[in-house]
């Protein structure tokens, strides 16, 4: 196991205060403002070392303000580590980095109790020694080469926040941020993540190949005597006003109504689904997949300056937020399916409009 560690920087250079006491409207926007000026800089600081990858940047950030974890998929030299490694030096959060092996214990993720014998009495006692899961931003390098064993000791610190050791529950400090990343080719030696896992991260981000203006860049950058350095932008206590900002962005009834219809479309059997698309899927989405699209795309219409969710933000985000709560069918493999293609077909098939089940009018929503 080797495991990587840093305190992160005590200082957060300009970084405005978002004022979460809203009396009117102008107090919301003046917040909403801030927090895009300040995501910008954020964004901009961590593409002095990223070329390229927008999306891929944009949606790690969501997940960040989202209080969500990710899951980046990508084959080796695409910049994976080196996108979570960037943005720990932004961030000013305790960072950790855990390179998953097939020997890699539990332990070596949560920590231990080990018996020391005090000095001043000479009586032995157990002393908990924490883990690199105790730090606030995690890199969970190469996830698929641990044993399932290891790879559920993420389970809890991811969904609750917390680790219970020896019967006792430790509570993470916050914001408790994991960013893991695999190989799709390698299978040899890897164990695939279950999808109780799978389902604990809000987006699984699949990293593309750079196109040629990209490349040539990223040459330039990394075989010349240039180094560039990532300034610290903000700090955890800006990571969690910013989560409670987020909470208050506007979901109108039929845009949330339009979540759970597309969710139900990947249950087959479902009065929602299509025959058509409910052949390729095995297992659906569950309802943390409709919290995970909400929650992200209140992050999308935040950056964006905007305080209502549209049907575009969840448009833009259903691929990294679903892709990995579907489980194809065998049909879907012997014919070439994708979980994206699935997604997509979901997307033209299930309808913006529909019949209101709470009104009496019978009006159709409106986006």
């Amino acid at each position: 196991m080797t495991v990587h560690a840093s305190s992160g920087v005590d200082r957060v250079a300009n970084l405005p205060a978002l004022d979460l006491a809203f009396d009117d409207v102008q107090a919301v926007r003046r917040a909403c403002g801030e927090f895009c000026e300040v995501y910008q800089q954020l964004r901009d600081e961590v593409g002095k070392v990223i070329v390229g990858q927008e999306e891929i940047v944009e949606q790690t950030l969501i997940a960040l303000f989202a209080n969500g974890h990710v899951l980046l998929e990508g084959v080796p030299g695409l910049g994976k580590t080196l996108l979570v490694s960037t943005l720990g030096k932004a961030l000013t959060l305790p960072f950790a980095r855990i390179q998953f092996t097939p020997d890699l214990m539990p332990a070596d993720i949560c920590g231990t109790s080990i018996v020391l014998e005090n000095p001043n009495t000479g009586v032995r006692e157990f002393s908990f020694k924490p883990g690199p899961i105790f730090h606030q931003l995690i890199l969970a390098d190469e996830i698929n080469r641990a044993t399932p064993k290891s790879q559920s000791a993420l389970l809890e610190a991811m969904q609750e926040r917390s680790v219970t050791i020896a019967g006792q529950t430790r509570t993470l400090a916050l914001p408790f941020f994991v960013m893991a990343t695999q190989n799709p080719v390698e299978q040899e030696g890897t164990y695939p993540l279950p999808e109780a896992q799978l389902d604990r991260f809000l987006f699984k981000i699949v990293v593309p190949y750079a196109n040629r203006e990209e490349m040539f860049t990223i040459l330039s950058r990394t075989t010349r005597n240039e180094v560039a350095a990532v300034s610290p932008m903000i700090d955890g206590s800006y990571i969690m006003a910013a989560q409670q900002l987020a909470r208050r962005i506007v979901v109108a009834p039929h845009v949330q109504d339009y979540v759970v219809r597309l969710i139900l479309a990947t249950h087959p059997g479902s009065a929602h689904a299509s025959e058509a698309i409910s052949k390729y899927i095995h297992l659906g989405v569950s309802p943390r997949g409709a919290q995970a699209l909400i929650s992200a795309a209140k992050i999308k219409a935040l950056i964006d300056g905007r305080y209502a969710v549209s049907f575009r933000d969840l448009h833009d985000i259903a691929f990294a937020a679903l892709r990995h709560r579907i489980a194809l069918s065998f049909e879907a493999e012997s014919d070439g399916v994708t979980g994206d293609d699935v997604i997509q077909r979901l997307i033209d098939f299930v309808p913006r409009e529909y019949p209101s089940t709470n009104s009496t009018d019978g009006q159709w929503g409106k986006e």
